[in-house]
């Protein structure tokens, strides 16, 4: 398949770029006036099935190793990143609540949030400040990012798992469970008292 000229003007600009890039950012790169959505989709066709493949993240693009080869590219000393506890709730939190304010954090967590806490997901450049609420005292309220959705291969924030997909995982904490099933039969007990 032969591509055309502004096909391989975005080729270039996204192979050249350090990180994923917005369809903007790449029409500016690449001096062109039009979409280059449909260039995109041509090159996302082009590389399908090969060894790398373009894909889209949180409305940014770049390229990536096949996921079917990304195991044999790995590097050999990863400098692996261990969150704590409360860093991967707190990640947690404003993924599935954004934007959220250190105080919304705090109030869902029944914990204080560290500052440093935020600080460690911030450097890995999982959220960012979305701005500030419109209440009293203005509060920053912070965001995902696009290399949290990069990172974790998600499309959008809408490819989160589900309850029912952590509960079929496992990965929901035993005591959670024990809690919600006695909160379900806890109101089972109020409905039969009721009638």
């Amino acid at each position: 398949m032969m591509l055309s000229m502004q096909a391989r003007l975005v080729e270039a600009v996204l192979f050249a770029a350090e990180g994923p890039l917005a369809p903007q950012e790449i029409a500016r790169h690449a001096g062109l006036e039009e979409s280059v959505l449909p260039h995109l989709a041509a090159l996302a066709d082009h590389y399908e099935g090969r060894g790398i493949e373009l894909v889209e993240r949180g409305g940014r693009w770049h390229f990536q190793t096949a996921s079917d080869l990304s195991h044999i590219l790995r590097r050999e000393r990863e400098e692996p990143r261990k969150l704590s506890r409360a860093a991967i709730e707190t990640l947690a939190i404003i993924a599935y609540h954004e934007p959220v304010s250190r105080a919304e954090i705090e109030a869902i967590r029944g914990v204080q949030v560290a500052k440093g806490t935020l600080d460690v997901l911030m450097e890995a450049g999982w959220i960012r400040p979305a701005g500030r609420r419109e209440v009293p005292g203005r509060p920053l309220i912070y965001a995902t990012t696009a290399d949290f959705l990069s990172h974790f291969g998600l499309q959008s924030r809408r490819d989160l798992p589900g309850i029912d997909d952590l509960r079929a995982a496992g990965l929901l904490d035993p005591v959670d469970l024990a809690m919600e099933s006695l909160e379900a039969q806890s109101l089972l007990e109020k409905d039969d008292e009721d009638d």
